[in-house]
């Protein structure tokens, strides 16, 4: 049912002949009102609004209120939907907040899972190996798994307060997060040094890129039909790509800082094109610099990355750009943001992907 055939059923008001016709137009109305606010139109769901379409002689000719009641409320709960979220880049997407300093809020959260692929320098033939877990404090640099059990660390990412406000704005949905990132690594093979590249056509050792781990992380993730572990098959909703990356590729020359706009552009389509969906919304978060060296800048090339990074958002309807973590405090280190940084971004990065959502699935 198209949005201008539910303002016409609404509208369209019939003679009741007694108070069971109207008792069941009141319910036929509460649960249409229903549909709409959850967005329900996806496999599964659809049974519902066929039911819908049927005709109100037919419906009321059902004596027994309670026939139409039984019909229709188990099409509510048919399918969970399970929405499914990229979490990629580098060491500040890895995370290096302390767990310890986690507010209790955070500690624990209900219908949200992870599957942390394993991370590996480029060429190493066990990357992006994992398995679904309940997204618990611990995902964080020093996180580690053999595909069969998952360690945590001492440190968390944004992972947390981004699926804690997303489930604040999606309460009737379950929260995926699919979550690859390596410390230090780059777009640009140029500048991969020891940590890696994202570049899908570096051919290093074994042909085995940042990407190819990605990939690896994604199929392995996706080939889980039930995450939940509720003995149904998931209804997976691709529904956003979170990008933190960029330190890498500023802490060269120019020439390499020149490229980042077209290497970023490429990358997120491949990203959006693994999981089908050519207009999927992409957040990207801004690096920023702690001007903890003796130079006053810690990444040389900073400035040019930052000019990529909002124009490629510019130059992108469905992407947007968190610019809080030119506000954040670091750690013990010139490099990574302190765990009040990581809370923040993470609710940050909800706030823009759920504006994109909202005008990606409303899409006439």
């Amino acid at each position: 049912m198209g949005r201008s055939e539910y303002h016409y059923f609404c509208r369209k008001r019939p003679n009741f002949k007694n108070e069971n016709e109207l008792d069941s137009y009141n319910m036929l109305q509460a649960i249409l009102s229903l549909n709409q606010f959850l967005n329900l139109k996806y496999r599964g769901i659809r049974f519902l609004e066929n039911i819908f379409q049927t005709t109100f002689d037919q419906i009321f000719k059902m004596r027994n209120l309670k026939v139409l009641f039984l019909l229709l409320i188990p099409t509510l709960f048919y399918t969970q939907k399970i929405r499914v979220f990229i979490l990629a880049g580098q060491s500040n997407m890895n995370g290096f907040g302390f767990n310890k300093d986690l507010p209790n809020d955070l500690k624990a959260l209900k219908d949200v899972y992870i599957f942390q692929g394993n991370s590996v320098p480029d060429g190493d033939m066990n990357g992006g190996i994992g398995k679904w877990d309940v997204l618990k404090p611990g995902n964080g640099t020093g996180f580690k798994t053999d595909g069969k059990t998952n360690t945590l660390s001492d440190r968390f990412g944004l992972e947390l307060s981004f699926a804690k406000k997303m489930k604040e704005l999606f309460p009737n949905d379950r929260i995926a997060l699919i979550k690859y990132a390596r410390e230090g690594t780059s777009i640009d093979s140029a500048a991969r040094a020891g940590f890696g590249c994202w570049d899908s056509d570096f051919n290093g050792k074994n042909g085995v890129n940042q990407y190819d781990n990605f990939l690896k992380t994604v199929k392995n993730a996706l080939s889980e039909t039930d995450i939940d572990r509720n003995g149904k098959k998931d209804q997976i909703i691709p529904s956003g790509i979170l990008w933190m990356q960029g330190e890498g590729d500023a802490s060269y020359d120019e020439a390499i800082a020149n490229r980042y706009y077209d290497h970023l552009k490429t990358l997120m389509n491949q990203m959006r094109a693994t999981l089908l969906t050519d207009d999927l919304p992409v957040v990207i978060g801004k690096i920023s610099d702690s001007g903890k060296d003796k130079s006053g800048k810690v990444w040389k090339m900073g400035e040019l990355v930052q000019y990529a990074q909002e124009k490629f958002v510019r130059g992108d309807k469905n992407a947007a750009i968190v610019r809080s973590t030119k506000n954040y405090g670091y750690g013990d280190d010139p490099w990574h943001y302190n765990s009040a940084g990581y809370i923040d971004m993470g609710q940050k990065f909800a706030e823009e992907v759920f504006r994109l959502i909202i005008n990606f699935e409303n899409k006439p």
